[in-house]
């Protein structure tokens, strides 16, 4: 009995510990609020959608308000710092530069995207989908955009994560971006699952 009162206590530390552990060092709450605000100034304020509720759990929804407040406060209690770190910065001229970049670019993007010549990719980039979608004379100028474009993207997310001071979160800000860009794309606009599809949105 002590036995199993005892592993329920090292399983209940281990998970709390991984918690905190994702709080303190990569704060995706404040990542997906950052890849809004740069979305938002690249692509136009009415793109920018909410992000999407997770799937539901399987108690019902007290229950399971009730265990997020207890684990808030146990949280809160324990790491009372970790608040104050969840935060992005995406304010440096660098960052500024990168986004002024992107949303001098977009206009031009959008009738490609529109047509499904192009697509947005699981990993945070564009690529091109159908060759076929673009007339001859565009597609030099297709293809130097999408070029450009990814180039300002790879900076981007690299900009990001070293300016926090953690380039590691390099993969983690690219995901959340890739995420997001996909979440706030029009309806209609193509994007590349992660089996390699493409889908319609």
């Amino acid at each position: 009995m002590i036995r199993w009162i005892a592993t329920g206590i090292a399983t209940g530390c281990l998970t709390l510990a991984a918690c905190v552990t994702i709080n303190v060092y990569f704060p995706a709450a404040a990542a997906e609020e950052a890849a809004d605000r740069i979305i938002e100034e690249v692509w136009g304020p009415d793109t920018v959608a909410a992000p999407e509720s997770k799937e539901q759990s399987s108690l019902g929804a007290p229950a399971v308000g009730l265990m997020l407040a207890a684990l808030r406060g146990t949280l809160d209690f324990v790491v009372p710092a970790a608040e104050a770190q969840a935060d992005i910065d995406i304010s440096s001229p660098a960052i500024r530069a990168l986004t002024a970049s992107m949303k001098a670019r977009a206009a031009d993007l959008v009738p490609f995207f529109d047509s499904g010549a192009i697509g947005l990719t699981s990993d945070g980039l564009v690529e091109q989908r159908d060759a076929n979608l673009v007339a001859l004379a565009d597609r030099t100028r297709a293809r130097k955009l999408v070029s450009d474009e990814n180039a300002d993207r790879n900076a981007l997310y690299s900009e990001i994560a070293n300016e926090n001071g953690h380039p590691d979160w390099e993969s983690n800000i690219r995901s959340t971006f890739a995420e997001r860009w996909i979440a706030n794309a029009h309806a209609g606009w193509y994007y590349k699952k992660g089996s390699g599809d493409w889908a319609k949105k």
